[in-house]
């Protein structure tokens, strides 16, 4: 059987791609369905649907480059004519389904690289290469859009296969051409084949299916916030001292990998009197709203009754008095998460000039105090620390001013 293709048959390279192709993505399709489905409520639950995951993303990335050494050689290669090609009907359909399967071997598997690149930690890939891609930030906003169109592309493709499978068999019980048999190994007898009429019809409707499944996955990644908890927004407070801008970010590890992310809405109350030179100095109250994390991939998860249970409880909440410390402040108070209140020394570095303030601390906190991940009780899969960095600027209210 000779390598490379003819105008009648398939090389041996063309059949080795296309059955390679074909049992990879099968199986992950199958390792996709499945590891969606299983659930991760307790520790060795969320192991394995990891592993199932990290196994999908692995071979996805395989299959990536596998199609693009497919369609490179197909590109340098003559292309069999179709032994229906008289049939107008058929043929447009089995080049339609061509093209649907070209662009979903690439669009596929690079979007789920990419929604994985985006995001942070859960279900590593397996390779030495690091888990980013050049150009693709960490950006939740990214990983919605590269996770829905990974989504509505795979739907495509498995249309798609469907049908590429449906015209197989149609053209093996029903016609008994050489179709099915042209893709085995050896050498199929193929008689003379029909005149073919070439057109761009059938590519031109691929990529109207593919700008409109693209469109699609535009529409559902912008209504991704929707499908989680959603509090109401905290309401704006006035104090000695106004927040002008900060954040409160955090970082676990899951399965060895870091996963960061932030509350993207809170508020603080601060009284502090920066002429006082020792002992007591103000008085600090913050809320964070819960629904308001993103914490990369896993942000539903976080988001759920096993660890910060947003719907049942939207709010955190810290209060405390602030002290001169041996090394710049402290803020010594309550941290209340869910239903649990516990006591929390808080350094912090601060600088003020005139009228201006910026604030930076760090602090790491135990997530098994505030009955976090109690299903995971080990830190292979779930670390026991969280770390916790604010960062703010705030200006003094000035008198006579509300």
């Amino acid at each position: 059987m000779p390598l490379t293709n003819t105008q009648i048959r398939y090389g041996g390279v063309a059949k080795t791609f296309h059955w390679l192709t074909a049992l990879l993505i099968l199986t992950l399709i199958v390792l996709g369905l499945v590891a969606e489905d299983l659930p991760y409520a307790t520790d060795a639950e969320l192991a394995r649907k990891a592993w199932l995951f990290s196994l999908h993303k692995t071979l996805g990335v395989l299959v990536f480059f596998v199609a693009l050494a497919r369609i490179l050689w197909a590109v340098s290669q003559p292309r069999p004519g179709l032994l229906n090609a008289d049939k107008r009907a058929e043929s447009f359909l089995a080049e339609l389904v061509h093209w649907l399967l070209y662009g979903a071997l690439v669009i596929v598997p690079l979007s789920g690289w990419i929604g994985h690149a985006a995001a942070s930690g859960f279900a590593p890939i397996w390779w030495p290469l690091g888990q980013n891609l050049p150009l693709v930030p960490k950006s939740t906003s990214l990983e919605r859009l590269a996770g829905a169109v990974h989504f509505v592309s795979g739907r495509v493709l498995i249309g798609a296969i469907l049908l590429h499978f449906i015209g197989a068999l149609k053209h093996h019980v029903i016609d008994r051409d050489s179709t099915l048999r042209r893709m085995l190994p050896g050498d199929a007898p193929i008689g003379p084949l029909p005149q073919a009429s070439h057109s761009a019809l059938p590519v031109v409707a691929a990529v109207a299916i593919w700008c409109a499944s693209l469109g699609l996955a535009l529409s559902m990644a912008q209504g991704a916030d929707g499908a989680l908890p959603n509090g109401p927004a905290l309401s704006e407070v006035t104090s000695d001292w106004q927040v002008q801008e900060g954040t409160i970010a955090l970082r676990v590890t899951q399965f060895g990998s870091e996963v960061e992310g932030r509350f993207d809405d809170w508020t603080a109350a601060i009284s502090f009197d920066d002429a006082q030179p020792t002992g007591v100095v103000g008085d600090v109250t913050a809320t964070i709203s819960i629904p308001s994390l993103t914490l990369g991939s896993v942000t539903k998860q976080a988001l759920g009754a096993d660890f910060f249970a947003a719907e049942s409880f939207p709010t955190a909440t810290f209060s405390g008095e602030i002290r001169h410390a041996s090394d710049g402040y402290e803020a010594l108070g309550t941290l209340t998460i869910k239903d649990r209140s516990v006591p929390l020394t808080l350094p912090f570095l601060l600088s003020i000039r005139d009228n201006a303030a910026e604030m930076r601390a760090d602090v790491t906190l135990d997530r098994r105090d505030f009955g976090i991940g109690d299903n995971m009780p080990k830190e292979d899969s779930l670390a026991f620390a969280v770390d916790v960095a604010i960062r703010l600027t705030a200006t003094r209210k000035q008198a006579g001013t509300e």
